[in-house]
């Protein structure tokens, strides 16, 4: 299957309005053939108590980039995707500045997409590696 070539960053941001990822301040910032980027602040929006990243803000983050990803490659009018399962590995705290989302399809079928997405640092250290399970679903 192929993404759809309609789809502008323009448009994936005017979806966050009045969603989570607004919320939590997220911004997509570039569309591949098989991906989408975006970034997330850390600050008082997405902390836990002691100052950190939240696990959860990480994880939001995933299924926001992984489950708009997959939506690129449906049509609209005739498909929707919901999530199915959703893992994250943790593995840096981070305290402050912005954090960057690649979601990447690893599989696009009729049915089923499963995505990638590897969140790291402004400076490239890796924070969390998720996968998301998608199921494709005709509307009725």
């Amino acid at each position: 299957m192929k993404r759809r070539t309609d789809v502008t960053l323009e448009q994936l941001n005017a979806w966050n309005k009045n969603t989570l990822g607004e919320h939590l301040g997220m911004e997509y910032t570039e569309i591949g053939d098989d991906y989408l980027v975006g970034r997330m602040p850390v600050d008082h929006r997405t902390h836990q108590p002691l100052g950190l990243l939240h696990g959860g803000a990480s994880v939001a983050l995933a299924e926001t980039l992984g489950s708009v990803g997959a939506t690129m490659f449906l049509d609209l009018d005739k498909q929707f995707c919901v999530g199915l399962e959703i893992n994250a590995n943790h593995i840096k705290a981070v305290r402050s500045g912005y954090v960057y989302g690649k979601a990447t399809a690893v599989h696009v079928g009729r049915k089923t997409q499963v995505w990638e997405i590897r969140i790291t640092t402004e400076s490239g250290g890796l924070v969390c590696i998720s996968r998301i399970t998608m199921a494709v679903i005709d509307k009725i």
